[in-house]
Order: C-alpha cells, then sequence, then structure tokens
C-alpha cells in the first residue's frame, strides 16, 4: 500500500486528441502522478498501438480510458470543470495558476468527480467548449514560446495537484468554520449540482427567456454566456437548481396563460 494520498476523483479529459501516441504519454503523466481515470472525446485513433507504446507500463490507464462522443457527455457528472487555455479570451473568465488549480481541484473532489479538460494539439479547446469550464488555467511559460504538448501540460497539472495533497490539511483537522460556506465545503446540506444540471438549467433558461421576449437568439449579445458565467461561478447547490428551474417553469406558466388570452 502506498503512503502517498489518493488522487481518485480526478478525471482528465482529452479533446479529440489527433496523435494516439499523445494519448499514450498523457496516460504514463497519469500514472506517474497517481492518476487513473481517463476520457477521450472523439479520439482520431483509439485503441492504438502507438498509445500503446508511449504509455510505457500505464496500459491499466489505457484499458480503463472511456471514449464518448462530446464533452458534456465526458463531464456529465462533475460538480468541477477546469479547462487548459493558453489563449486569452473576449469574455473574461474566472482564472487559475496551476498551484491554485491543484488546491481547488482537492477542495472540490471531495464533493464530486473534478474533471482537467485539455484540448486538440493544434489548437486547443474551442470557445464554447471553454464556456463549459468554471474556471480556465494557465501555464505561466515563456510568452515568446508558450505552447507545451498535450503530454507536458497535463503533467504540469497533475504535478500541482499532487504536490497539493501532499501538504493537505485531513478533513478532521480543517477549523469547523470553513465547512459552511458552499457546497464544495463538508457539512452543506445539500450535494453540489453537477455539469448535467448545468447544462439543463442554462438550456431552460434561455428557452424562457426566449419565450417572454427578453432573448433573441438572432441578436443573442453574449447574454447566454454571461448568464452562463454567472451560474457557474455561482456554484449552486441540487436544491438551488431545482428552485431555480421551478420559478422558470412557473414564469412558463405564466407566459403560456397570458399568450392563450391574448389569442382570445
Amino acid at each position: 500500500m502506498s503512503d502517498y494520498p489518493s488522487l481518485e476523483g480526478l478525471r482528465v479529459v482529452l479533446v479529440e486528441p489527433s496523435h494516439p501516441g499523445n494519448i499514450g504519454a498523457v496516460a504514463r503523466a497519469m500514472k506517474n502522478m497517481g492518476v487513473s481515470e481517463l476520457a477521450l472525446v472523439s479520439p482520431v485513433s483509439f485503441p492504438d498501438e502507438k498509445a500503446s507504446a508511449r504509455a510505457s507500463g500505464a496500459d491499466d490507464v489505457l484499458a480503463n480510458a472511456r471514449v464518448v462522443s462530446d464533452l458534456d457527455e465526458a463531464v456529465a457528472d462533475c460538480v468541477e470543470v477546469i479547462g487548459a487555455s493558453a489563449r486569452s479570451r473576449s469574455l473574461t473568465w474566472p482564472i487559475l495558476n496551476p498551484r491554485d488549480c491543484g488546491s481547488r481541484v482537492l477542495e472540490q473532489r471531495r464533493q464530486g468527480p473534478v474533471a482537467l479538460v485539455f484540448g486538440r494539439e493544434d489548437n486547443g479547446l474551442s470557445n464554447e467548449e471553454l464556456r463549459r469550464c468554471h474556471y480556465h488555467v494557465q501555464v505561466p511559460a515563456n510568452p515568446e514560446f508558450s505552447s507545451l504538448n498535450l503530454a507536458m501540460a497535463v503533467q504540469v497539472m497533475l504535478y500541482e495537484v499532487r504536490m497539493q495533497s501532499l501538504f493537505d490539511v485531513p478533513e478532521s483537522a480543517a477549523p469547523q468554520w470553513q465547512s459552511t460556506h458552499s457546497p464544495a465545503d463538508d457539512g452543506w446540506d445539500e450535494l453540489p449540482a453537477t455539469a448535467a444540471d448545468m447544462e439543463r438549467l442554462l438550456a431552460h433558461l434561455e428557452q424562457t427567456l426566449t419565450t417572454t421576449g427578453f432573448h433573441d437568439p438572432e441578436r443573442p449579445r453574449q447574454l447566454m454566456v454571461r448568464m452562463r458565467r454567472l451560474f457557474q461561478r455561482a456554484h449552486p447547490d441540487r436544491m438551488e437548481m431545482n428552485i431555480l428551474r421551478g420559478i422558470l417553469t412557473s414564469v412558463d406558466k405564466l407566459a403560456r396563460s397570458r399568450n392563450r388570452g391574448n389569442h382570445v
């Protein structure tokens, strides 16, 4: 039995990796840091002998890797999704450095799965995929040569998580006042909402706002992107999510009732 802490609950997600050798190298980096859960979104080639060759003994990680068709499926059960990105975006998003990311991962995984998402080798994650993430994480590399290969980026992030885990304060020793701040903390009365819960809320919200005329899908003006950023930053729990959905349902009913009255 290893004396090192377990990193169970942390999932590495690779979006459309194009080179099977990179998948193998990522598997090796994961096993080095004690992480075993790998999800692959529409890989170009997997399983593949090149992946096995580059894994260098991490064949168990490859054997247990889950292949899915899109990012939503890969992170549906996660309570926190963090996307790696070296590019600045048009809309400001909460950003972590790798060290703070390590702390964040350890804090959140106590409540449910946490995903670290890495994009394509040539152009990373799309804007839409990055918006699925609660946080973005960036390696403070040389700005004149900031591009890391996929396995190297994964290694940097997982190293920081592992280092934080070695110095993590046991839950039993944590001050009691730290346990009542958010659904991520021990002692909260409801489980945190998952990524799938969030997608359902945002779809419902967009439908309701369109019905009431507040939102014009033809001229969105980043409304739903900003709503996504707001709700993901708030980290609602499942009961709060149900309340929000209930409010939207009541608005839907009122809007339908008024629409019927206008057509009498």
